[in-house]
Protein backbone atom coordinates (compact mmCIF):
# COMPACT_ATOMS: atom_id res chain seq x y z
CA UNK A 1 0.00 0.00 0.00
CA UNK A 2 1.33 3.41 -0.92
CA UNK A 3 2.49 5.42 2.07
CA UNK A 4 0.58 8.65 2.58
CA UNK A 5 2.43 11.89 3.15
CA UNK A 6 1.51 15.36 4.32
CA UNK A 7 0.29 16.99 7.53
CA UNK A 8 -2.38 15.36 9.63
CA UNK A 9 -5.74 17.12 10.04
CA UNK A 10 -5.62 20.07 12.41
CA UNK A 11 -1.84 20.44 12.36
CA UNK A 12 -0.07 23.57 11.20
CA UNK A 13 1.58 26.75 12.35
CA UNK A 14 0.14 27.66 15.81
CA UNK A 15 0.32 31.34 14.93
CA UNK A 16 -1.79 30.84 11.81
CA UNK A 17 -4.26 28.70 13.75
CA UNK A 18 -4.54 31.38 16.43
CA UNK A 19 -5.28 33.93 13.73
CA UNK A 20 -8.05 31.67 12.44
CA UNK A 21 -9.52 31.52 15.96
CA UNK A 22 -9.31 35.30 16.20
CA UNK A 23 -11.05 35.65 12.84
CA UNK A 24 -13.90 33.40 14.02
CA UNK A 25 -14.22 35.49 17.18
CA UNK A 26 -14.34 38.72 15.19
CA UNK A 27 -17.02 37.24 12.94
CA UNK A 28 -19.09 36.34 15.99
CA UNK A 29 -18.87 32.60 15.32
CA UNK A 30 -17.94 31.66 18.87
CA UNK A 31 -18.79 27.97 18.48
CA UNK A 32 -16.38 27.72 15.55
CA UNK A 33 -13.70 29.61 17.49
CA UNK A 34 -14.09 27.22 20.42
CA UNK A 35 -13.87 24.14 18.16
CA UNK A 36 -10.74 25.49 16.48
CA UNK A 37 -9.02 26.39 19.72
CA UNK A 38 -9.84 23.00 21.25
CA UNK A 39 -8.09 21.43 18.27
CA UNK A 40 -5.09 23.70 18.74
CA UNK A 41 -4.90 22.85 22.45
CA UNK A 42 -4.84 19.14 21.68
CA UNK A 43 -1.52 19.81 19.94
CA UNK A 44 -0.24 22.61 22.21
CA UNK A 45 -1.96 22.17 25.60
CA UNK A 46 -0.03 24.94 27.36
CA UNK A 47 -0.18 27.66 24.71
CA UNK A 48 -1.30 30.72 26.76
CA UNK A 49 -3.06 32.50 23.89
CA UNK A 50 -5.06 29.38 23.07
CA UNK A 51 -6.01 28.83 26.71
CA UNK A 52 -7.17 32.44 26.85
CA UNK A 53 -9.27 32.10 23.70
CA UNK A 54 -10.86 28.92 25.07
CA UNK A 55 -11.82 30.63 28.34
CA UNK A 56 -13.12 33.71 26.53
CA UNK A 57 -15.20 31.59 24.14
CA UNK A 58 -16.78 29.66 27.01
CA UNK A 59 -17.62 32.94 28.76
CA UNK A 60 -19.19 34.34 25.58
CA UNK A 61 -21.32 31.19 25.29
CA UNK A 62 -22.55 31.61 28.87
CA UNK A 63 -20.78 28.47 30.08
CA UNK A 64 -19.45 30.34 33.08
CA UNK A 65 -18.39 27.46 35.33
CA UNK A 66 -16.33 26.01 32.50
CA UNK A 67 -14.98 29.47 31.69
CA UNK A 68 -13.88 29.92 35.29
CA UNK A 69 -11.98 26.64 35.23
CA UNK A 70 -10.47 27.54 31.84
CA UNK A 71 -9.28 30.91 33.11
CA UNK A 72 -7.79 29.18 36.15
CA UNK A 73 -5.87 26.82 33.85
CA UNK A 74 -4.67 29.75 31.73
CA UNK A 75 -3.46 31.65 34.79
CA UNK A 76 -1.53 28.62 36.03
CA UNK A 77 0.38 28.61 32.75
CA UNK A 78 0.75 32.41 32.49
CA UNK A 79 0.12 33.93 35.95
CA UNK A 80 1.38 37.38 34.96
CA UNK A 81 -0.35 37.70 31.59
CA UNK A 82 -2.34 40.92 31.91
CA UNK A 83 -4.83 40.05 29.17
CA UNK A 84 -5.68 36.72 30.79
CA UNK A 85 -5.94 38.35 34.22
CA UNK A 86 -8.30 40.98 32.84
CA UNK A 87 -10.45 38.39 31.07
CA UNK A 88 -10.71 36.28 34.22
CA UNK A 89 -11.58 39.32 36.36
CA UNK A 90 -14.18 40.48 33.83
CA UNK A 91 -15.79 37.02 33.82
CA UNK A 92 -16.13 37.14 37.60
CA UNK A 93 -17.21 40.78 37.98
CA UNK A 94 -19.41 41.35 34.93
CA UNK A 95 -20.88 37.93 34.15
CA UNK A 96 -21.48 36.36 37.56
CA UNK A 97 -24.68 38.27 38.30
CA UNK A 98 -25.44 38.53 42.03
CA UNK A 99 -22.66 36.14 43.11
CA UNK A 100 -20.85 38.21 45.74
CA UNK A 101 -18.11 35.62 46.22
CA UNK A 102 -17.34 35.67 42.49
CA UNK A 103 -17.19 39.48 42.48
CA UNK A 104 -14.86 39.45 45.49
CA UNK A 105 -12.60 36.98 43.68
CA UNK A 106 -12.68 39.23 40.62
CA UNK A 107 -11.68 42.22 42.72
CA UNK A 108 -8.72 40.25 43.99
CA UNK A 109 -7.61 39.66 40.39
CA UNK A 110 -8.07 43.38 39.68
CA UNK A 111 -5.74 44.25 42.57
CA UNK A 112 -3.19 41.79 41.22
CA UNK A 113 -3.57 43.14 37.70
CA UNK A 114 -3.12 46.74 38.86
CA UNK A 115 0.16 45.87 40.56
CA UNK A 116 1.49 44.12 37.47
CA UNK A 117 0.33 46.87 35.13
CA UNK A 118 2.02 49.50 37.29
CA UNK A 119 5.22 47.43 37.38
CA UNK A 120 5.17 47.12 33.59
CA UNK A 121 4.15 50.76 33.16
CA UNK A 122 1.17 49.63 31.05
CA UNK A 123 -1.20 52.58 31.40
CA UNK A 124 -3.88 51.13 29.15
CA UNK A 125 -4.18 47.93 31.17
CA UNK A 126 -3.98 49.84 34.45
CA UNK A 127 -6.99 51.87 33.30
CA UNK A 128 -8.88 48.65 32.41
CA UNK A 129 -8.27 47.12 35.84
CA UNK A 130 -9.26 50.35 37.64
CA UNK A 131 -12.49 50.55 35.63
CA UNK A 132 -13.36 46.93 36.32
CA UNK A 133 -12.50 47.40 40.00
CA UNK A 134 -14.86 50.37 40.17
CA UNK A 135 -17.64 48.30 38.62
CA UNK A 136 -17.10 45.46 41.08
CA UNK A 137 -17.00 47.76 44.09
CA UNK A 138 -20.26 49.39 42.98
CA UNK A 139 -21.82 45.93 42.78
CA UNK A 140 -20.61 45.18 46.31
CA UNK A 141 -22.19 48.40 47.63
CA UNK A 142 -18.78 49.95 48.31
CA UNK A 143 -19.35 53.03 46.19
CA UNK A 144 -16.96 55.33 48.05
CA UNK A 145 -14.09 52.99 47.18
CA UNK A 146 -15.54 52.57 43.68
CA UNK A 147 -15.46 56.34 43.19
CA UNK A 148 -11.76 56.45 44.10
CA UNK A 149 -10.95 53.69 41.58
CA UNK A 150 -12.98 55.38 38.85
CA UNK A 151 -11.39 58.77 39.48
CA UNK A 152 -8.00 57.05 39.10
CA UNK A 153 -9.16 55.41 35.86
CA UNK A 154 -10.26 58.79 34.53
CA UNK A 155 -6.86 60.18 35.46
CA UNK A 156 -5.46 57.88 32.77
CA UNK A 157 -8.30 58.12 30.21
CA UNK A 158 -10.22 61.34 31.00
CA UNK A 159 -12.81 61.02 28.22
CA UNK A 160 -13.71 57.39 28.86
CA UNK A 161 -17.48 57.03 28.53
CA UNK A 162 -17.42 53.76 30.46
CA UNK A 163 -15.54 55.22 33.42
CA UNK A 164 -17.66 58.37 33.50
CA UNK A 165 -20.83 56.30 33.36
CA UNK A 166 -19.69 54.07 36.23
CA UNK A 167 -18.59 57.16 38.17
CA UNK A 168 -22.11 58.54 37.77
CA UNK A 169 -23.51 55.30 39.18
CA UNK A 170 -21.20 55.58 42.20
CA UNK A 171 -22.32 59.17 42.79
CA UNK A 172 -25.97 58.10 42.52
CA UNK A 173 -25.42 55.29 45.03
CA UNK A 174 -23.80 57.81 47.39
CA UNK A 175 -26.91 60.05 47.05
CA UNK A 176 -24.89 62.84 45.41
CA UNK A 177 -27.74 63.33 42.98
CA UNK A 178 -26.80 66.67 41.43
CA UNK A 179 -23.24 65.50 40.77
CA UNK A 180 -24.58 62.26 39.31
CA UNK A 181 -27.08 64.13 37.13
CA UNK A 182 -24.36 66.39 35.73
CA UNK A 183 -22.15 63.37 35.10
CA UNK A 184 -24.80 61.42 33.18
CA UNK A 185 -25.76 64.46 31.11
CA UNK A 186 -22.09 64.90 30.18
CA UNK A 187 -21.92 61.24 29.16
CA UNK A 188 -24.89 61.73 26.83
CA UNK A 189 -23.15 64.61 25.09
CA UNK A 190 -20.51 62.12 23.91
CA UNK A 191 -22.72 59.00 23.73
CA UNK A 192 -26.35 60.00 23.22
CA UNK A 193 -27.50 56.38 23.03
CA UNK A 194 -26.05 55.27 26.37
CA UNK A 195 -29.10 53.51 27.83
CA UNK A 196 -27.86 53.39 31.42
CA UNK A 197 -27.35 57.16 31.51
CA UNK A 198 -30.95 57.68 30.40
CA UNK A 199 -32.15 55.17 32.98
CA UNK A 200 -30.36 56.84 35.89
CA UNK A 201 -31.53 60.28 34.79
CA UNK A 202 -35.03 58.78 34.84
CA UNK A 203 -34.52 57.53 38.40
CA UNK A 204 -33.43 60.97 39.55
CA UNK A 205 -36.30 62.70 37.73
CA UNK A 206 -38.67 60.28 39.47
CA UNK A 207 -37.18 61.22 42.84
CA UNK A 208 -37.68 64.93 42.03
CA UNK A 209 -41.31 64.24 41.18
CA UNK A 210 -40.80 65.10 37.50
CA UNK A 211 -42.92 62.28 36.11
CA UNK A 212 -42.85 63.59 32.53
CA UNK A 213 -39.05 63.62 32.41
CA UNK A 214 -38.84 60.25 34.17
CA UNK A 215 -41.24 58.65 31.71
CA UNK A 216 -39.27 60.03 28.76
CA UNK A 217 -35.93 58.81 30.12
CA UNK A 218 -37.22 55.34 31.01
CA UNK A 219 -38.81 54.97 27.57
CA UNK A 220 -35.55 55.97 25.89
CA UNK A 221 -33.54 53.47 27.96
CA UNK A 222 -36.04 50.74 27.11
CA UNK A 223 -35.93 51.53 23.40
CA UNK A 224 -32.13 51.33 23.44
CA UNK A 225 -31.79 48.19 25.60
CA UNK A 226 -35.11 46.41 25.97
CA UNK A 227 -33.60 43.32 27.60
CA UNK A 228 -31.87 45.41 30.26
CA UNK A 229 -34.90 47.61 30.93
CA UNK A 230 -38.17 45.69 30.61
CA UNK A 231 -41.33 47.56 31.68
CA UNK A 232 -41.73 47.36 35.47
CA UNK A 233 -44.26 44.93 36.89
CA UNK A 234 -46.91 47.16 38.45
CA UNK A 235 -49.47 46.20 41.08
CA UNK A 236 -52.45 48.25 42.19
CA UNK A 237 -52.07 49.67 45.69
CA UNK A 238 -54.55 47.20 47.24
CA UNK A 239 -52.93 44.24 45.48
CA UNK A 240 -49.46 45.28 46.63
CA UNK A 241 -50.72 45.67 50.21
CA UNK A 242 -52.23 42.19 50.07
CA UNK A 243 -48.92 40.78 48.90
CA UNK A 244 -47.20 42.39 51.90
CA UNK A 245 -49.85 41.00 54.26
CA UNK A 246 -49.40 37.54 52.78
CA UNK A 247 -45.62 37.84 53.22
CA UNK A 248 -46.06 38.70 56.90
CA UNK A 249 -48.43 35.76 57.40
CA UNK A 250 -45.88 33.45 55.79
CA UNK A 251 -43.11 34.42 58.22
CA UNK A 252 -41.92 31.62 60.51
CA UNK A 253 -43.41 31.77 63.97
CA UNK A 254 -40.10 32.59 65.64
CA UNK A 255 -39.89 35.73 63.48
CA UNK A 256 -43.51 36.80 63.93
CA UNK A 257 -43.03 37.09 67.69
CA UNK A 258 -40.83 40.14 67.12
CA UNK A 259 -43.52 42.07 65.25
CA UNK A 260 -45.55 43.25 68.25
CA UNK A 261 -45.75 47.06 68.08
CA UNK A 262 -43.88 47.11 64.74
CA UNK A 263 -45.52 49.08 61.92
CA UNK A 264 -45.20 47.70 58.38
CA UNK A 265 -45.79 50.33 55.70
CA UNK A 266 -45.40 50.83 51.95
CA UNK A 267 -43.96 53.97 50.32
CA UNK A 268 -43.15 54.72 46.69
CA UNK A 269 -39.45 55.57 47.16
CA UNK A 270 -37.01 56.03 50.05
CA UNK A 271 -36.75 59.54 51.43
CA UNK A 272 -33.42 61.32 51.67
CA UNK A 273 -33.84 61.20 55.44
CA UNK A 274 -33.85 57.39 55.30
CA UNK A 275 -30.97 57.26 52.82
CA UNK A 276 -28.72 59.73 54.62
CA UNK A 277 -29.45 58.40 58.09
CA UNK A 278 -26.18 56.48 58.11
CA UNK A 279 -22.71 56.75 56.62
CA UNK A 280 -22.16 55.73 53.90
CA UNK A 281 -25.73 56.39 52.82
CA UNK A 282 -28.14 53.66 51.79
CA UNK A 283 -28.64 52.96 48.09
CA UNK A 284 -31.55 54.87 46.51
CA UNK A 285 -32.57 51.54 44.98
CA UNK A 286 -33.10 49.76 48.31
CA UNK A 287 -36.20 47.59 48.43
CA UNK A 288 -36.99 48.17 52.08
CA UNK A 289 -35.68 49.55 55.36
CA UNK A 290 -35.96 48.87 59.07
CA UNK A 291 -36.34 51.97 61.23
CA UNK A 292 -35.59 51.61 64.90
CA UNK A 293 -33.34 49.73 67.30
CA UNK A 294 -33.00 45.97 66.88
CA UNK A 295 -34.35 43.71 69.58
CA UNK A 296 -31.53 42.87 71.98
CA UNK A 297 -29.82 46.23 71.48
CA UNK A 298 -32.44 48.33 73.21
CA UNK A 299 -31.58 50.13 76.43
CA UNK A 300 -34.03 50.95 79.19
CA UNK A 301 -32.24 54.29 79.63
CA UNK A 302 -32.45 55.38 75.98
CA UNK A 303 -35.81 56.98 75.24
CA UNK A 304 -35.29 56.61 71.47
CA UNK A 305 -35.12 52.84 71.83
CA UNK A 306 -38.71 52.83 73.04
CA UNK A 307 -40.21 54.55 69.98
CA UNK A 308 -42.20 52.06 67.91
CA UNK A 309 -40.06 50.35 65.28
CA UNK A 310 -41.21 50.22 61.67
CA UNK A 311 -40.50 48.36 58.43
CA UNK A 312 -41.02 50.15 55.13
CA UNK A 313 -41.16 48.58 51.67
CA UNK A 314 -40.54 50.72 48.58
CA UNK A 315 -43.05 49.82 45.92
CA UNK A 316 -41.48 51.43 42.86
CA UNK A 317 -38.06 49.95 43.58
CA UNK A 318 -39.55 46.49 44.12
CA UNK A 319 -41.61 46.73 40.92
CA UNK A 320 -38.55 47.80 38.95
CA UNK A 321 -36.46 45.01 40.47
CA UNK A 322 -38.79 42.22 39.34
CA UNK A 323 -39.25 40.96 35.80
CA UNK A 324 -42.50 39.04 36.39
CA UNK A 325 -45.43 39.24 38.76
CA UNK A 326 -44.38 35.98 40.42
CA UNK A 327 -40.86 37.34 40.94
CA UNK A 328 -42.28 40.52 42.46
CA UNK A 329 -44.44 38.58 44.92
CA UNK A 330 -41.45 36.43 45.85
CA UNK A 331 -39.21 39.49 46.32
CA UNK A 332 -41.78 41.18 48.56
CA UNK A 333 -41.59 38.12 50.80
CA UNK A 334 -37.78 38.13 50.79
CA UNK A 335 -37.69 41.86 51.57
CA UNK A 336 -40.12 41.51 54.49
CA UNK A 337 -37.98 38.70 55.91
CA UNK A 338 -34.81 40.74 55.31
CA UNK A 339 -36.10 43.70 57.30
CA UNK A 340 -37.48 41.46 60.05
CA UNK A 341 -33.96 40.04 60.17
CA UNK A 342 -32.63 43.53 60.90
CA UNK A 343 -35.30 43.89 63.60
CA UNK A 344 -33.98 40.66 65.12
CA UNK A 345 -30.43 42.07 65.10
CA UNK A 346 -28.98 40.35 62.02
CA UNK A 347 -26.51 42.36 59.93
CA UNK A 348 -26.08 42.31 56.14
CA UNK A 349 -23.50 39.50 56.25
CA UNK A 350 -25.83 37.36 58.37
CA UNK A 351 -28.68 37.99 55.94
CA UNK A 352 -26.50 37.21 52.93
CA UNK A 353 -25.49 33.88 54.45
CA UNK A 354 -29.19 33.11 54.86
CA UNK A 355 -29.95 34.05 51.24
CA UNK A 356 -31.87 37.16 52.28
CA UNK A 357 -29.62 39.86 50.81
Amino acid sequence: MEKRTGKRSGSGDPKARLEAVADAFEAGDIEAALAQVEGLLSDAPELPEALHYRAAALAELGRLEEAGRAYGQALKVAPEDLEILLGAADCLVCRAGEDREAVEEGLGLCARGKRLAQREDDVEMLYEFLLLEGMGLNQMGESEQALASLEAALGHVPRSVDARLERGIALFELCRFEDARAGFEAVLKDASDEAWAHHYLGLMAERRGDEKEAKKRFAKAQSLASEEFPPPVELAEAEFDRAVEDAVKALPQHAKQYLDNVTIAVEDLPSEEDLLGQSPPLSPSILGVFRGTPVGERSVTNAYDHFPASIVLYQKNLERFAKTRAELIEQIGITVMHEVGHLMGLDEDDLWLRGLD
